[in-house]
């Protein structure tokens, strides 16, 4: 199971967010690369990018910062944010990312998702954030009616690489995963499910491998930045298993 470290970019700066709220927003530092930087010294094997301007206004907004990252760093980049047309998925590789999650559009266009996976097979990803059960999109500011088991289940089959499931009620608050509704997404999809919201502890981590020993992954990013997870000892301790 893969423990990836989150980096959330706003303005240039590594910045976490409370819910999802652009307003509630913490900067952790004003030097992402420094970040990337210590989150491969402890081990990472992939390291989670999220453009947050991109999010919030529906295209990428950091991609000469995402490139440098690329770049310089040894570890592959999973990177998601704002990318909701064919060019901005081809813009957003071409800088050397290695998967591109796709959120808004895997609701909104989902032709378009499929005919992504099959242009570039293994490196689409879909990104499902749920508030209440519900999918969310733009940023996580619409809601919709469509549940997200729902949408797990329109992608088996369809190449996607792998589904990184969000539950908003539970990003940045350090209160512990859904699990709940990661067997629901699970049990949904067929596919490889990743992890993401509420992670706080290595007994989360604990929690998380003994419920769902097929996951492939865990994105832990406030509890890295708040040191309530030493990522290294996550990492030696999980990342050999399952």
């Amino acid at each position: 199971m893969l423990i990836i470290p989150a980096i959330d970019l706003y303005d240039g700066a590594c910045v976490r967010l409370y819910q999802g709220e652009e307003r509630q927003r913490t900067v952790f530092s004003a030097e992402p690369l420094e970040v990337a930087y210590k989150w491969q010294a402890a081990g990472a094997k992939l390291l989670h990018v999220v453009d947050l301007n991109g999010a919030f206004e529906g295209q990428p907004k950091n991609l000469e910062l995402i490139k440098e990252l690329a770049a310089k760093l040894s570890l592959p980049i999973q990177l998601g944010g704002g990318m909701r047309s064919e060019e901005q998925v081809v813009q957003a590789l071409s800088c050397g990312v290695q998967r591109v999650v796709l959120g808004t559009i895997a609701l909104k266009n989902p032709e378009l998702v499929e005919q992504m996976c099959c242009r570039f097979p293994n490196q689409i990803v879909v990104g499902i954030d749920a508030r209440d059960g519900m999918v969310a999109t733009k940023g996580w500011r619409e809601a919709s009616s469509i549940p997200a088991t729902q949408l797990a289940r329109e992608y088996e089959g369809s190449g996607v690489a792998s589904i990184i499931f969000t539950d908003i009620s539970r990003d940045g608050t350090l209160k512990g995963p859904n699990i709940k509704s990661l067997l629901e997404m699970s049990r949904a999809g067929g596919m490889p499910l990743i992890a993401s919201g509420g992670i706080s502890s290595l007994q989360d981590i604990e929690q998380l491998a003994e419920s769902l020993p097929q996951l492939e992954g865990v994105i832990t990013g406030m509890a890295i930045y708040t040191k309530a997870i030493d990522l290294a000892a996550a990492i030696d301790r999980y990342q050999g298993e399952g």
